[in-house]
């Protein structure tokens, strides 16, 4: 392709190395990009709240798409732009409806607040069960009823038994259209937004606000809640440690992301 109009990456996995730092290459290649004047854009499952560290490593700031695409969040100003959310009724009928299909699953939500710093303790809820993922987060145990009394940008489902692609397969069956289910990780962790949320309409919206065509944006990644996104994007590049659903789609692979895989493509124009 031709240079680029937008950058658009994912994080874990594909923009930050194995132990979840961004490499002085990265972050130079990244900073030219946005030195050029073309748009540089995160586009994660993380929440707000777990953004700032990554645009710390960067040395730059723009909007992210948050969220697997729930949430547009303007890292400059640390404010939320726009949310989608599940409401609170869907949340509350399809959590019961997994419990009872899916027995061992356990639950947490993200709920949108106006920033990343903002009301953290209102952010994220979960199960005791499910806090085992995050040991140490020091996150109070839920009961279901404050889980799903109010809406969220993203609902959460824990299975210790079964792999994220599992839990997907039998999840999905129970959930139907009602939300749009994927996931990031293969640790038995599935993650729901509400219908038609991925990360290709929340980086959609995004390039239209600027005025870049679809033609125009280079995605990369690594991971099924990536797929969409690399699908969508002009150019759409899967990491060579990228998920068999990430490589099915995308137009190129280029190195790992312990090998600075976003970097040594985008020195092509930069």
């Amino acid at each position: 392709m031709r240079r680029p109009g937008l950058v658009a990456s994912d994080v874990d996995g594909t923009l930050l190395d194995p132990l979840e730092r961004v490499s002085a290459r990265t972050a130079r290649t990244v900073q030219r990009v946005v030195a050029s004047g073309t748009p540089f854009v995160l586009v994660t499952g993380r929440p707000p709240r777990w953004v700032p560290t990554v645009v710390a490593g960067l040395g730059v700031a723009g909007v992210v798409v948050c969220a697997n695409g729930a949430v547009l969040y303007d890292a400059a100003a640390d404010r939320v732009l726009h949310s989608h959310v599940i409401e609170a009724l869907d949340l509350h009928d399809v959590v019961r409806e997994l419990r009872h299909e899916l027995p061992g699953c356990a639950f947490a939500v993200e709920r949108a607040t106006d920033g990343a710093h903002d009301r953290p303790h209102e952010q994220f809820l979960a199960e005791s069960a499910f806090r085992r993922v995050w040991p140490g987060s020091g996150v109070r145990g839920a009961g279901v009823d404050e889980l799903t009394g109010r809406p969220a940008i993203k609902l959460l489902v824990l299975h210790e038994h079964l792999t994220s692609a599992e839990l997907a397969e039998a999840a999905g069956a129970v959930v139907g259209d009602r939300m749009q289910l994927t996931y990031s990780t293969s640790a038995g962790l599935v993650e729901l937004s509400a219908t038609g949320v991925d990360k290709a309409t929340g980086l959609a919206a995004v390039a239209a606000e600027l005025g870049v065509d679809q033609a125009d944006v280079i995605a990369f990644g690594d991971m099924p809640n990536d797929a969409p996104m690399l699908s969508w994007a002009g150019h759409g590049v899967a990491m060579r440690n990228a998920h068999p659903a990430a490589l099915a789609v995308a137009d190129e692979v280029t190195a790992s992301n312990a090998e600075d895989g976003v970097a040594e493509l985008l020195a092509r124009w930069w």
